[in-house]
């Protein structure tokens, strides 16, 4: 064994996770907790937090494949996406809707789920082109994922190979029109299922050596 390996494993038996040492009560507060379903506010309250939402949808692009570029034209004047409230940003924590464009490979699907789950609530999904809904010209690869919403909940999907920015536009709006009656979900879907989408994740995902949840 090299000496930089020696040293790699000597830092990995020293590191401890983030609750380690802990009481119990306290650990819940770290990245090993379980999530939990949030409940909607009442009535009229609900409803104005809702069309808040959905008139500012801060992005997570997640480019995997041919798929990210569509997204580009949208910043330009001609399409000009922050008329409607959309507003790329750099990480998972500043984010409330991550698009996946493209093709999801089995190595990737690692950090779309880490991504994912580092968004804080409420969240939703984009998928962006045919391969996210099949696989598209990849469904017969042996690393690629066919259906994208059986690792992460899904709130719209736009197919085409690939769709034009007006197709973008469209799906965003779509998602407007979901976040306001109360339909874009997806996250408390997430919870409701998190044994399921876990049992799907650790299936293709072989070196699993994070925490199941990561706050």
């Amino acid at each position: 064994m090299s000496d930089s390996n020696k040293q790699i494993d000597e830092i990995a038996s020293q590191m401890k996770m983030a609750n380690d040492g802990l009481s119990e009560q306290d650990k819940a507060y770290f990245c090993d907790t379980r999530p939990h379903a949030v409940e909607p506010y009442k009535g009229i309250l609900e409803k104005f937090a809702n069309w808040a939402r959905s008139q500012s949808l801060w992005i997570l692009g997640f480019g995997t494949g041919c798929g990210a570029i569509e997204l580009r034209p949208l910043m330009t004047s001609r399409y000009d996406m922050y008329r409607y409230g959309i507003q790329p940003r750099p990480t998972p924590r500043q984010a409330c809707v991550f698009v996946i464009g493209g093709y999801a490979s089995v190595k990737t699907a690692k950090r779309i789920v880490r991504s994912y789950e580092q968004m804080q609530g409420p969240k939703f999904v984009l998928g962006l082109g045919s391969c996210t809904v099949n696989g598209g010209m990849y469904w017969d690869s042996y690393n690629t994922i066919n259906r994208l919403d059986h690792y992460i909940p899904v709130d719209v999907y736009i197919t085409g190979c690939m769709p034009r920015p007006e197709a973008l536009l469209a799906g965003f709006n779509t998602l407007k029109g979901m976040i306001r009656e109360g339909k874009a979900e997806g996250m408390n879907k997430y919870i409701e299922n998190f044994d399921w989408y876990k049992a799907n994740q650790k299936k293709i995902i072989k070196d699993w050596n994070m925490p199941d949840y990561n706050w």
